[in-house]
């Protein structure tokens, strides 16, 4: 790849109320499974950077956690606290909503955007709407509450309208070199996107209130001669939920280990040695101890 003195790096932050599709649209972007996803809210707990890298420029994505305005916790304020950061630190704010779907939950959102960075809105989900004439009044109305650089309607999971998101992006990236090499997809380490995959196999497996009860700790991360050896542990609040997510004869368990273990294998391109236990720490979503060594803090 060549260089110019016109080339183009920055930061893009994606915020947005829980569910609205910005790890769907993070991982699309990029090219790769980056950041977990699931059809439950409040799937993405950590900042997580992915980069999308072409001739012209390097964009460093940040997709953030939904803004949580219900359930507040230790666990739910430190998140909170990691979107509102990210609106600053960045160049680049993408504020993304559903198409015909803006309740008080955006509003809270909307109230929190920065004035002096351009922001642009992202209307997700189109290919739902049946009816495409009510798109237009939608974004008359929402162009009255903000002032956005630009906005943009697209589906994140069919892809539609995402090279236009990149051109509206690419002329507010700052003039500079780029800070990552062209392969790279995250800043994030392998042990990071383990524990994540793991999580991602309880929110898309367990039912109720289990995956956010619970999240992931890596004890052993190992690699000989291509293999990788990783022990992790799912850490839940009680013991009852201890039970669930292991099942009958470690039927549940086992599940959640297999399917990790096979993306995994697909993301870092080699054999992956797994061993999941599940251990109990009552009222860790609330512990600032916990939640450090589980890298919230």
């Amino acid at each position: 790849m060549i260089v110019t003195l016109n080339y183009r790096t920055g930061y893009v932050a994606i915020i947005g109320r829980p569910n609205v599709g910005k790890s769907t649209l993070l991982n699309h972007l990029v090219g790769q499974n980056v950041s977990i996803t699931s059809k439950k809210a409040q799937t993405t707990r950590y900042r997580i950077n992915g980069i999308l890298t072409d001739e012209q420029s390097q964009f460093i994505f940040v997709d953030t956690p939904g803004f949580q305005t219900r359930y507040m916790n230790r666990l739910n304020s430190v998140m909170n606290r990691a979107v509102t950061q990210s609106m600053h630190d960045v160049d680049v704010v993408v504020f993304m909503i559903e198409a015909i779907c803006f309740d008080e939950r955006d509003a809270r959102v909307m109230k929190l955007l920065p004035i002096d960075k351009p922001v642009i809105l992202v209307i997700n989900k189109v290919d739902r709407l049946a009816d495409k004439s009510r798109l237009l009044p939608f974004l008359e109305e929402l162009s009255k509450e903000f002032s956005f650089a630009t906005m943009i309607p697209i589906s994140a999971e069919r892809e539609t309208q995402l090279p236009e998101l990149i051109r509206a992006i690419r002329p507010y990236l700052p003039k500079s070199q780029p800070l990552f090499s062209e392969d790279e997809v995250t800043d994030r380490s392998e042990r990071f996107i383990a524990a994540e995959l793991v999580r991602e196999k309880l929110f898309r497996l367990m039912w109720d209130e289990i995956p956010y009860s619970a999240s992931v700790a890596i004890d052993q991360f190992t690699t000989e001669s291509g293999l990788r050896r990783i022990h992790a542990s799912i850490i839940v609040d009680r013991a009852n939920q201890k039970a669930m997510i292991i099942g009958k004869n470690g039927k549940e368990l086992k599940a959640v280990a297999t399917q990790a273990r096979r993306d995994m294998e697909k993301f870092f391109g080699g054999k992956v040695y797994l061993k999941v236990w599940v251990k109990v720490k009552r009222g860790w979503v609330n512990d600032l101890r916990i939640l450090k060594t589980l890298g919230y803090e």
